[in-house]
């Protein structure tokens, strides 16, 4: 069992048209898009390519095939309702998800209980976007998400080496 989630890397603005793709209308900040799965303690295991801040969760995992990853490895993962309709078999699920309210459809007692269970075993995932984000070197970003990939695989390697020890 892997977790999984997406999370925005604060940057500064970059000059010119290219700095549009960076900005997240949903944070209201300029930034780069990863995705990373960790363990079910919380250490990093992998992190996507970085990509603009507009990317969204769904996208992203699309993108990296993330599903057929998963499958092909035989592995599951707990997801945030970032990653709903990622995985749309019913039978045999790889991406567990929460559930979701609205205007008509209330949540149950169980639902919301499964939304708990769910909340608690994915907490460590942040806690490993914590430790990454602690390099303050992040902030100080301004290049494109290319290059900023080949740093953030660098610092994945940097913080297991120091959340190890």
């Amino acid at each position: 069992m892997v977790l999984i989630d997406g999370t925005l890397i604060h940057t500064q603005r970059r000059t010119g048209k290219a700095d549009r793709r960076n900005y997240s209308g949903k944070h209201r900040r300029h930034g780069l898009h990863f995705l990373a799965l960790t363990d079910e303690k919380g250490r990093l295991i992998w992190i996507s390519a970085a990509r603009p801040g507009r990317t969204h969760d769904n996208t992203a995992a699309r993108h990296d095939h993330i599903l057929a990853h998963l499958r092909a490895a035989g592995l599951g993962a707990l997801a945030d309702l970032g990653f709903r309709g990622l995985d749309n078999d019913i039978l045999d699920p790889v991406i567990v998800t929460g559930y979701t309210a609205s205007r008509t459809h209330k949540l149950t007692p169980g639902e919301k209980e499964a939304n708990r269970v769910l909340a608690v075993g994915r907490a460590p995932v942040e806690h490993g976007f914590a430790h990454l984000k602690n390099w303050r070197i992040l902030t100080k970003l301004r290049t494109d998400p290319a290059r900023a990939t080949r740093l953030l695989r660098a610092l994945l390697v940097l913080t297991n080496l120091e959340v190890n020890r």
